[in-house]
């Protein structure tokens, strides 16, 4: 299927880009903080809402 080379540039990706994207989110962790304050209840809120119109809807629909 895969080549050793390709299965070790694949390792070597994905290391890589886990490591970048610990290091960009630790370097930007203030403006998380200050920006994205309660973002989580918000969304978390907001799937709550679609979830229950959606239910609602094929519930009423079925008649």
């Amino acid at each position: 299927m895969f080549t050793n080379g390709q299965l070790i540039f694949a390792g070597f990706f994905v290391v890589a880009f886990i490591a970048v994207m610990i290091w960009s989110y630790r370097k930007d962790i203030q403006n998380h903080k200050k920006y994205y304050k309660n973002t989580a209840l918000k969304v978390g809120f907001w799937m709550l809402v679609v979830i229950v119109v959606w239910s609602a809807i094929r519930i009423y629909s079925k008649s």
